[in-house]
């Protein structure tokens, strides 16, 4: 009963939240009564260091949605909430299970929402107090709706007295709002876990068993032990020795060419995706060769400095596209999908870093995922936490690279500062400038719509 009424009472302040408004306020308020709801409800487990965390997370996330708006804040607060909530009620499962479970839960609600017996409880009425509300208001009150409708249809008059009122309520949007909130809280307070879940737990463990340990699998049918070791080695041995060639071809094109300018872009967006693209094959040859028993097999020291030396010259690799990434910037300034490759280099480097432990710790192949999956999850944050806009835009304009009144106008958060420029400066399109209307439109949103940066934005 206690579940039920958290569903209908989430769902009845999602209407009220969200009714002729848009997002905004609104979303930050509804996700800080979750995290209020979470907390007390599970009280009990929030001696937890990791419990703590999310639930401050959590809340910062949603300061930063009432004050920005945007796309990552709001995913921030949606992974916070989602995390906190998995990790509270299910501490034992791996967090790597809530992403197929969100998915497998929003399709699954859409049928288990009509299965009532589930959750909504049986119990017999045993108070004389609901006894009495029952037998002299509900029933009476029934049985009289059902007789006003009969009547309104046999007199004009009669239905007059009860229809020639107006009320004005979109009653469309009312239902569709009312269940997205019913659907959003049913799924959220009464998500389903399949037992598979718990049975496949253990494949998500960052250390093997002890069964694990001693057992070593071949990966193919027809090569034994000795032969796939032995292929390990040669295989990392030749990509060890074509990464050193490609790492000294890229570095000289990318150090010594004459490159024009014009050519630069084109040309750093080439070598940047093939530097991604190496990162990810990287890591998977070192996760398919570490996947079991080469971990603690005492005849792999070959494999595993092989390996260990690969991880290392990606490293490389990596800062020198790091290096290429500032030189890029220097030229043109920054941008959003600029700061996006610098986020992305220094999370392969942490999964480069994790890969190493991992090999020197012997541990599963699920620790690096496990791992990766927190430190995505603090990218995500920080992106929500942080303006951007305005970073680049101070950025751009100290270094005169980059401030075209087009490309600054699409940059976020960075009104006051811009505006500050450009009166000053002698680009003649400004006047296609008219931000001040899109300020004007912010501020004049109502309560629960607004975003709170533009309320302090004076301009």
């Amino acid at each position: 009963m206690k579940r039920l009424s958290i569903i209908l009472g989430s769902s009845l302040l999602f209407t009220l939240l969200f009714y002729n408004e848009d997002l905004g306020l609104n979303w930050a308020i509804f996700g800080l009564l979750q995290i209020g709801l979470i907390c007390y409800f599970f009280k009990e487990k929030l001696v937890s260091r990791l419990h703590l965390v999310l639930v401050v997370t959590s809340i910062l996330s949603c300061f930063a949605f009432a004050w920005y708006g945007d796309f990552p804040s709001f995913l921030a607060i949606a992974l916070s909430i989602v995390f906190l909530q998995f990790k509270m009620q299910e501490p034992n499962l791996k967090l790597l299970q809530v992403f197929p479970l969100v998915i497998v839960n929003g399709l699954a609600s859409l049928g288990r929402i009509l299965m009532f017996s589930q959750y909504i409880p049986k119990r017999k009425v045993n108070s004389s107090f609901a006894k009495q509300l029952i037998a002299y208001f509900i029933i009476p009150a029934v049985f009289l709706g059902l007789f006003l409708m009969v009547y309104s249809f046999g007199s004009n008059h009669f239905s007059a007295m009860f229809t020639d009122y107006y009320l004005d309520i979109d009653v469309w949007q009312a239902f569709v709002l009312t269940a997205l909130g019913f659907y959003i809280s049913f799924t959220f307070w009464n998500y389903w876990i399949p037992e598979i879940c718990y049975q496949k737990n253990e494949l998500l463990a960052n250390d093997f068993n002890e069964e694990a340990k001693t057992e070593n699998k071949n990966s193919f049918s027809f090569l034994d032990i000795d032969f796939e070791r032995k292929s390990g080695e040669i295989t990392l041995f030749l990509l060890n020795a074509l990464l050193i060639v490609f790492i000294v071809t890229y570095n000289y094109e990318q150090f010594f060419e004459i490159v024009e300018k014009s050519k630069l872009s084109s040309d750093t967006h080439e070598r940047v995706r093939a530097v991604i693209f190496s990162i990810i094959m990287a890591i998977g040859v070192i996760l398919f060769y570490f996947k079991g028993g080469f971990n603690f097999d005492e005849k792999a020291h070959n494999l595993k400095k092989m390996a260990k030396i690969w991880i290392v010259l990606n490293g490389i690799l990596i800062l020198s596209t790091i290096i290429k990434n500032s030189e890029y910037v220097l030229y043109f300034g920054l941008t959003y999908k600029r700061l996006g490759v610098y986020a992305f280099l220094i999370l392969a480097i942490i999964g480069l870093l994790i890969s190493f432990i991992k090999i020197n710790r012997q541990k599963t192949n699920a620790f690096l995922f496990n791992r990766m999956l927190w430190y995505f999850y603090g990218t995500i944050l920080l992106c929500s936490f942080i303006n951007w806009g305005n970073l680049i835009t101070r950025y751009n304009i100290a270094v005169n690279k980059g401030v075209e009144p087009d490309f600054l106008k699409s940059l976020n958060y960075n009104e006051e500062y811009r505006q500050q420029y450009f009166p000053d400066s002698s680009i003649d399109s400004i006047q296609f400038f008219d931000k001040n209307r899109d300020i004007n439109y912010e501020k004049n949103k109502s309560f629960l719509s607004k975003a709170l940066y533009y309320e302090f934005v004076n301009i």
